[in-house]
């Protein structure tokens, strides 16, 4: 069993371990954890997950490393520890936005394998899609990444150039879609319903939707089919949502983080 190192203790890289934790992919003992104030990993070392401040100490011990940096000190802190990777020994994963595999190779130049991992926040209840691209790595290294992935969600192999829309789409996305679920209460308590209960009917009928296409492996418009009667309510409601410019101001909304995330 590979030992694992998590560069960045920050929310994403604690909902990694977590949830790595709690599919069994690896025992907690097998688990490095960095930051430099350990103080809020301390419910994961009473797990057992091995918390340091020490970067260069958690590689040396592990072979895959996940960096869970924040962008604007990746570069930093990884050169600083340039001379700590091996090739012959090391996976490199970072999840942070912004950093290519072009820019991992320029200070990572040792030809260690690298990956770059697109997660949501939906990683912390092991419900996120994460896409992933990779250069220098074997079949069975690929393999072995996209297994760790599936232990928090789905993976999606996806070419390098469609990261920054995987970001907006996968990871913005998120957002995009708690947005509509607080519209969504927000009508419900209007037309009645106390705010508790309008946000579950809400938020499960999200979730409801969302499994239609999953486990049916469906378009939308089949199931929204389904619920549009001739002269009925839903189909009623849906025309005065795009005469209010739901779907448009929705794709404008996507299409202005991809380039906002792109200047």
């Amino acid at each position: 069993m590979k030992k694992i190192a998590i560069i960045g203790g920050g929310n994403l890289g604690t909902a990694i371990a977590e949830g790595l934790i709690i599919s069994k992919f690896v025992k907690a003992g097998n688990i490095t954890v960095t930051r430099r104030n350990t103080a809020p990993l301390q419910h994961l070392a009473r797990q057992g997950v091995n918390v340091t401040t020490n970067n260069a100490e958690a590689i040396e011990n592990s072979e895959v490393i996940i960096v869970s940096l924040k962008p604007y000190n990746v570069r930093e802190v990884l050169k600083g520890l340039r001379s700590s990777f091996n090739p012959k020994k090391h996976i490199l994963i970072s999840v942070v936005t912004g950093v290519t595999l072009q820019d991992l190779a320029a200070i990572v130049d040792h030809g260690v394998p690298l990956f770059r991992a697109m997660p949501n926040t939906a990683i912390a209840i092991r419900e996120s899609v994460t896409c992933i691209c990779s250069v220098g790595a074997s079949k069975k290294q690929v393999a072995y990444v996209t297994e760790l992935f599936d232990q928090l969600g789905i993976t999606i192999p996806i070419d390098e150039k469609l990261m920054d829309a995987a970001t907006v789409l996968g990871a913005c996305g998120i957002a995009y879609a708690l947005r509509f679920i607080r519209a969504a209460t927000q009508g419900g308590i209007e037309i009645g319903f106390d705010a508790k209960t309008a946000n579950l009917i809400a938020a499960q009928t999200v979730n409801g939707a969302a499994e239609l296409l999953l486990k049916g492996n469906r378009h939308p418009e089949e199931e929204i089919d389904k619920v549009t009667t001739p002269r009925g309510c839903t189909i009623a409601g849906l025309n005065e949502m795009e005469h209010q410019g739901f779907s448009s101001s929705l794709i404008k909304g996507i299409c202005t983080s991809f380039e906002k995330i792109n200047r």
